[in-house]
């Protein structure tokens, strides 16, 4: 693709040069348990009028059944022909996730994502080390909360940017590059875990010493409900079957 090959900037000699890798590494370093899924987004390359039929020809998975079969490094090119015609990388598309039970329901994923342009204002492009990796942040933390009849506790994963230092930003984890600065280089994504669950909806749930104590009482249920003065409580299910009155610890 004469476009991406000449945005790299080399100069061809006959017999000494040889094309920059059409491809980078994206990999993440996660906490024990976690993993990521990765879509790349694909879109005709600049100048190019082709359409792929189809729209979803032109992405490519990574690790989709990421809580069964698991691949941290992931062999992304930066161009491809489909259809014959020529597409260049836009986007990456991130789920990161765990798994904290038996069943199918007790998974839970937050989002984040790469954005890859031609052209990226200096104060919005990632830049990368002296070995030819770049790394950006952030913090992933557990809600909790009850559903259903038998209120079976499920859990909520939320992922949120931050710093280097671990300060917290306003969006999901995120990083964005120009195309030049990817070939051959590796993009890793960081993810810390917030050391303390909390309930989903504030005010739900009071802190006791054993732990956390789901409240009743507000709409005349036995059901999780907002906590009233004085309170009162009910019991909840362990994803394992359990039946408890506080959480995590379930029995005070």
């Amino acid at each position: 693709m004469q476009r991406g090959l000449a945005y790299f900037g080399f100069t061809w000699l006959a017999g000494c040069t040889s094309a920059p890798p059409n491809h980078f590494t994206f990999t993440a370093d996660l906490p024990p348990g976690f993993a990521y899924k990765a879509i790349a987004v694909y879109v005709p390359d600049e100048g190019e009028t082709c359409t792929v039929p189809g729209g979803r020809k032109t992405e490519v998975g990574y690790n989709l059944k990421w809580w069964k079969e698991y691949e941290p490094n992931s062999v992304i090119a930066l161009y491809r022909t489909v259809s014959g015609c020529p597409l260049v990388l836009r986007s990456i598309n991130l789920n990161i996730g765990s798994v904290y039970g038996e069943s199918v329901w007790d998974r839970s994923y937050s989002t984040g994502g790469v954005a890859i342009r031609y052209e990226l204002d200096e104060q919005y492009k990632e830049t990368f080390n002296t070995a030819g990796e770049s790394t950006f942040h952030g913090q992933c933390q557990w809600f909790f909360r009850t559903m259903g009849k038998h209120r079976v506790l499920r859990k909520i994963l939320d992922c949120t940017s931050t710093d280097e230092e671990g300060r917290l930003g306003r969006g999901k984890p995120f990083a964005a590059y120009a195309v030049e600065q990817l070939s051959g280089k590796v993009v890793r994504l960081h993810i810390k875990l917030a050391e303390e669950e909390s309930p989903y909806y504030n005010g739900w749930w009071l802190k006791s010493p054993g732990g956390w104590r789901p409240c009743t009482g507000r709409w005349g249920t036995v059901n999780e409900e907002p906590c009233i003065n004085p309170p009162r409580f009910t019991d909840f299910m362990m994803p394992d079957g359990r039946r408890c009155t506080v959480y995590p610890s379930c029995t005070e």
